[in-house]
This record gives structure tokens, C-alpha cells and sequence, in this order.
């Protein structure tokens, strides 16, 4: 999906703020890893369920300086992983926002998938905002939720 050589020029699939990099060559000084509950399904009757579409949303917040996104993982309902979206560290430019979907149809996780999004920057940044957004617009009935994201750990600057 994405090229790990650092002077190549971005894939054609990437946007222009969203840029592979080599975490080793990283000084990493701050980051963190957020839990975003999402919701692939939702009850509508007893024993009766609609299947939502899944947005995962990143957006850099900070005006100057970008951030490296080391993982995107989406899990099932029992913990279980489901998919790892990045295949390497990703930077994202000053804000820039990035997404990653899971549509309707392919739901396999139950009703509280989760993902867990890790991120780090060489200085310090305002903290991204890392929100999933679910939709349904079938059969004339338009469903939708936002679910922050929360800190669940912190990559705190070295004590020198």
C-alpha cells in the first residue's frame, strides 16, 4: 500500500499529507495510543440488528508539525483482531486528516468493535483528534453516531 523508501515520491494512491517514514529514523519525544469505540452494528428490534459503515477519522490538529501514525488496528467484539490498516509508519502532515472505512457489508465484528490508533511525533503537538463516525441511510432511515476517541496511553518526553 505504501512505499518505505523515504526519498521516493509519495504513491499515486497517497494524499500529498500523508507521507510513508521510516520509524527508526525517528527522535521520537511524544505520542500516544487512543481507543476509539465504534459500533459496526446497532440494535433496531429484539434479535434484530442494522449493519453500520465505519469511518475512522485522524486529524492532525497541530499547525505546524506533523505526526506519525504507527498503527491503525480494528478489533471485534471479543478483542479479536480484524484488520491492521497501515503496513508502516505514516506521517500526516499539519492539519491534515486521514480515514479509514469499514463498510456495512463487510461487517464481522459484532456490535462493539473497537480501533486502537498509535501515533508519535518528534516534538511536542496538540494532541490529534481521532473520532469513528458510523452510518446507515437504507430503507428510507438515515442512522448516525460519532464516538471519540480516549487516551488509553501516553508517550511522555524524556527526562534528560
Amino acid at each position: 500500500m505504501l512505499l518505505s523508501v523515504s526519498c521516493a515520491s509519495p504513491d499515486e494512491s497517497e494524499t500529498p499529507s500523508e507521507v510513508p517514514i521510516q520509524l527508526s529514523d525517528l527522535d521520537v519525544t511524544t505520542g500516544q495510543t487512543i481507543y476509539v469505540p465504534a459500533y459496526s452494528e446497532m440494535y433496531i428490534a429484539r434479535e434484530r440488528t442494522l449493519d453500520l459503515a465505519v469511518t475512522l477519522t485522524v486529524h492532525n490538529s497541530d499547525f505546524e508539525h506533523p505526526i506519525i501514525l504507527t498503527s491503525v488496528r480494528y478489533y471485534d467484539t471479543q478483542g479479536q483482531l480484524l484488520r491492521e490498516y497501515l503496513t508502516e509508519p505514516r506521517q500526516l502532515a499539519p492539519l491534515a486528516s486521514t480515514d479509514f472505512f469499514v463498510d456495512a457489508n463487510e461487517q464481522s465484528g459484532g456490535l462493539g468493535t473497537n480501533f486502537i490508533v498509535e501515533w508519535v511525533a518528534e516534538q511536542p503537538v496538540f494532541e490529534p483528534i481521532v473520532e469513528a463516525i458510523m452510518l446507515n441511510t437504507s430503507n428510507n432511515l438515515g442512522i448516525s453516531i460519532t464516538s471519540p476517541g480516549r487516551v488509553i496511553n501516553q508517550v511522555a518526553p524524556q527526562d534528560e
